[in-house]
């Protein structure tokens, strides 16, 4: 095969050195258009993990990465005046420019021809090989040259960054948060060599603006660095190399090939520097489409395959490295949070480390964590899922909620059966509160004939046999979510006719905040009047008073997913002229208007809370700003805690899922609007409840296909964790005859 390389990175080499390894007759050809030993930045970091897959593919290149490495299992943590340490996380560091020697002269040594400043005007003069390797870096000219093929994406950040190096030895991975007069500034340090390291100094653009430093020369930069963190660096120099202040752009394409041209590494896809991830994603890549091309006859087959296995693992590190990213562009956030927090949040703030992974590299510290968060509830140390949660006159045994599941199974609104197993069954399992599902506070307020309704004395008394059943025979809190359906109702019972279609025949009149369908065959809501306003806030009083007569503990307004309030809460489904729209302000009018009303009509003694679609996951929806406007008001007309959900507003959403994927719009409303929040979505397992929790991202995990799973969900992960979460006295019994059930 004939190799054409554009680009003499470690993708474009380490593929030329693992397709000489294949077969010698491969003639292998490398464009770079600098010098062997130019190079930008310092340092390159691998994890433990990361290297031994390096050993597998070349066992000669390894040994030679690993006789240059600076390897360290410590991070270090400096925050307001403490210095938190966690061991046991595996990382080495080399110097960039070594490893591209090592990667150059094996490569060389195998055969693979190497033309140094040799720039590539168009890469049309290279398409005579059988395959175009398209590795030249984050401004890729091959990206662009076929950017109809590869329609790439790149998203510059607005943290400003600059890279230096200093011969300060810093014995671990080392962070620094220090504050000055313009603002914050983050340093992320680690050792490469033995008397060298990487120093990135970061900061917001406001930041950067106030100190000068986007009018800063690269020395005028350096001096500034040096300045700041004096104390830290002990008399060393820092060290400059193209180090100018920049912006992280996150590189992504539709597509990574365009006839016989293949794009990999940063020029294909960025990760950004917080985890160290875009060499080790460049040598990963060059050993998928080595695998690819050994296995298919053919160049168009063997691209197609190579994509098609590594996007998904390119696109996770993505996923995780944004998310990694989004905490440094957002520290600001985090400094007023304990020593403790703070570092438990940096160390798991890409996901990809939870609460039982850092226990297994760092015991002494989880323990720490979780005895900290233990005494803030008052109680000896134990995982933070099983710590109590305590407000008003309300305490829960545990951090964890059954999430209001819709079931389409009552019949004139009244609960049945179903309900009272359903509920009944995840009560006995162990959650602390179990939520009904969107309740309806009048006939015509149900998304279905076949919804669950709180509108009558009858149905306070068929909600009651429920209750009692929980209060009798499980530890659990119950609580009612009232809910009206707005534009949403009036469709048909999912397994009848799909979700959200309208209802037909037998179809009844719908309002919402403005004549604007969910769907575009959907019935088209009349606006609401003055009149239907104060209609609906009694439906919603009566129904609060008849939840409080049928015994739930707990009541949630549901404001959320597009049903009536919600729609008055987003500008996408309010285009009122009056005082109910227009600025946030204004769309809060009316739900909190509800919001006082019930809280007023509700036990005071009790707690109330709401549930709100944090996005719509569509341009021109609910901003940051709106978000945490919404928290702090309702906090101040006595919200107990914002139940914080996402979606389900407009009908052309586009929501960006994985796990966890909610999670920030609830940590974003606890902190920056002070009030306690439940978090919902793609929460499925223990040591993700354990994270959320102790990192200060929520107060409370709300789960509801998990425990549509597993009704003992919570239960389970007592005994996986050592937990004492005693049974109803039926099976406690029972389960004293065989311990493994305990």
């Amino acid at each position: 095969m004939k190799v054409h390389a554009i680009g003499g990175g470690p993708a474009a080499l380490y593929f030329g050195i693992l397709m000489k390894k294949a077969d010698a007759r491969h003639e292998i050809t490398v464009w770079e258009r600098n010098k062997p030993d130019d190079t930008f930045g310092f340092g390159v970091v691998f994890s433990d993990s990361t290297i031994d897959n390096l050993g597998d593919a070349d066992a000669e290149s390894y040994a030679a990465i690993r006789a240059s490495f600076a390897h360290w299992d410590d991070i270090d943590i400096h925050f307001r005046g403490t210095k938190i340490t966690s061991t046991g996380h595996g990382f080495s560091g080399l110097s960039r420019v070594r490893l591209l020697n090592i990667l150059q002269e094996r490569a060389e040594a195998l055969g693979v021809r190497i033309h140094y400043q040799s720039e590539i005007k168009d890469p049309e003069a290279l398409r005579d090989a059988d395959l175009v390797l398209a590795a030249d870096g984050v401004n890729s000219l091959v990206r662009e040259r076929y950017a109809d093929s590869f329609a790439p994406a790149v998203d510059f950040r607005p943290n400003r960054f600059v890279w230096m190096g200093t011969t300060f030895p810093f014995p671990a991975f080392t962070f620094y948060f220090k504050e000055d007069r313009h603002g914050l500034w983050r340093v992320h340090a680690y050792r490469y060599a033995e008397d060298q390291s990487t120093f990135i100094l970061e900061t917001t653009e406001a930041c950067w603006k106030r100190a000068g430093m986007d009018r800063a020369s690269e020395e005028e930069t350096v001096a500034f660095a040096e300045a700041l963190f004096s104390d830290e660096l002990r008399g060393y120099r820092l060290l400059a190399n193209r180090s100018l202040w920049r912006s992280f752009p996150i590189v992504s394409c539709a597509r990574w090939r365009h006839e016989n041209v293949v794009i990999l590494g940063d020029a294909c896809h960025t990760a950004h520097f917080s985890i160290g991830s875009g060499t080790k994603l460049a040598m990963e890549d060059a050993i998928a489409l080595r695998d690819a091309v050994l296995s298919h006859p053919a160049v168009p087959g063997a691209l197609a395959a190579y994509e098609a296995a590594r996007r998904p693992a390119v696109e996770s590190t993505q996923r995780a490295a944004r998310t990694s990213l989004a905490w440094f562009e957002e520290t600001e956030r985090y400094m007023n949070l304990e020593p403790t927090q703070f570092a438990f949040s940096l160390l798991t703030r890409s996901l990809r480390v939870t609460h039982a992974n850092l226990k297994l590299r760092d015991p002494k510290l989880v323990e720490r964590v979780d005895a900290w968060f233990a005494q803030k509830a008052c109680v000896d140390p134990t995982p933070p899922m099983f710590t109590p949660f305590s407000l008003r006159d309300c305490r829960l045994e545990n951090r964890v909620v059954v999430s209001p599941m819709c079931m389409y199974s009552a019949q004139d609104g009244f609960p049945n059966d179903w309900h009272f197993v359903h509920l009944g069954s995840r009560a006995v399992g162990g959650a602390a509160l179990v939520m009904t599902e969107a309740t309806h506070v009048s006939p015509d307020a149900r998304i279905t004939y076949g919804c669950a309704g709180m509108w009558s004395e009858r149905h306070a008394v068929a909600w009651r046999r429920v209750t009692e059943f929980v209060h009798r025979f499980s530890r659990a809190k119950i609580g009612m979510q009232l809910a009206h359906a707005g534009r949403k109702a009036a469709t048909c019972i999912p397994w009848k006719g799909g979700g959200n279609e309208p209802l037909g025949e037998g179809a009844w009149p719908i309002y919402s905040a403005s004549a604007i369908p969910y769907a575009p065959n959907g019935q088209v809501p009349r606006e609401m009047t003055r009149a239907d306003m104060d209609r609906v806030r009694l439906d919603f009083v009566r129904a609060a008073k008849l939840a409080a007569d049928a015994g739930f503990d707990w009541l949630e307004l549901h404001m959320a997913h597009g049903y009536l309030l919600s729609c008055f809460l987003s500008p996408l489904a309010n285009r009122r002229g009056d005082e109910y729209g227009g600025s946030i302000e204004n769309r809060l009018r009316l739900p909190l208007e509800i919001f006082d009303a019930v809280r007023a009509a509700w036990p005071s003694q009790q707690l109330i809370s709401v549930r709100i679609s944090a996005t719509e996951w569509a341009p021109g929806g609910t901003t940051t700003e709106d978000l945490v406007a919404i928290g702090r008001a309702f906090k101040a007309h006595g919200c107990d805690v914002i139940d914080v959900s996402a979606g389900g507003v407009v009908k052309h959403a586009k929501p960006r899922y994985g796990r966890l994927y909610q999670t920030p719009f609830s940590e974003l409303i606890r902190i920056e609007a002070g009030i306690p929040t439940m978090t919902v979505g793609g929460i499925t397992s223990y040591t993700d409840i354990n994270s959320i929790l102790a990192a200060g991202r929520a107060d409370l995990c709300v789960l509801a296909r998990a425990h549509l799973w597993d009704p003992y969900y919570t239960r389970h992960a007592a005994r996986d964790m050592g937990v004492d979460l005693r049974w109803p006295d039926p099976y406690e019994t029972l389960s004293n005859f065989n311990p493994r059930f305990k």
